[in-house]
Formats: C-alpha cells, sequence, structure tokens
C-alpha cells in the first residue's frame, strides 16, 4: 500500500511539472509574447551598435590626435567649422532657366525640370 502511494503522488507530481512547464511554453509562443522579446532584442541590438559607434568614435579621435602628434599638426577640437556654403549652381541654372522661358514662351523647361517631347527632334 506504501507503495502505490508513493507511485500516486510521484504521477501527480511529475503531471503538475510537465503541465506547468507546457502552460509556460505556451505563455511564451504567444503573439504578444514574442513580440516583446523581439522589441526587446532589437532594443538590446541598439544599445550595442551604439556602444560599438561610440568605441569606433573614440578610437577615431585618439587615432587622430596620434596622426596630428606624429605630424606635428595643431589641431583646436574647440574651434568653429567654416560657414555653410551655398549651392550656387543649382541657384544659377532656375535663373536662367526662367530667362530663357521668357525669351522662348515655346521652351521644354516648365516647373524646375525639363519635359521630353519626342516629335521635337523631327
Amino acid at each position: 500500500m506504501f507503495r502505490r502511494t508513493f507511485w500516486f503522488t510521484a504521477g501527480a507530481a511529475a503531471g503538475v511539472w510537465a503541465t506547468t512547464k507546457v502552460n509556460r511554453k505556451i505563455k511564451q509562443l504567444t503573439p504578444e509574447s514574442l513580440a516583446a522579446q523581439a522589441a526587446n532584442k532589437a532594443i538590446d541590438a541598439g544599445h550595442r551598435l551604439k556602444d560599438f559607434a561610440l568605441d569606433v568614435r573614440d578610437g577615431m579621435a585618439q587615432r587622430e590626435a596620434e596622426l596630428g602628434e606624429a605630424l606635428g599638426l595643431e589641431h583646436d577640437p574647440d574651434a568653429e567649422l567654416p560657414a555653410q556654403r551655398r549651392v550656387v549652381a543649382i541657384e544659377n541654372h532656375k535663373l536662367i532657366a526662367a530667362k530663357q522661358d521668357k525669351k522662348n514662351p515655346n521652351s521644354t523647361y516648365e516647373n524646375g525640370s525639363y519635359t521630353y517631347n519626342r516629335n521635337e527632334d523631327h
């Protein structure tokens, strides 16, 4: 009788353990849980990528300082950058096109871009 009680209790404990394990796995495989796991992994990958980029930037600054020292160049990192230059060619192109439109009303330049007329070449 004691033997039967032991095996009954062992079987019940194994059943409870297996049921708990299966339920945990089912909860891990729900769409919400999978989405949360993917989001966490993406955040972790982003943090690792950011740390890598910071390490690369530090290494670049260190190597630049070493090269500047070796070449005798003095570089002030706090110095201001030169003023940003404007792209004058694009502005001049628009002005020239506008002047051509006034001279020649049949121009193929419309709304800042050229149109293609297949009969134009014939």
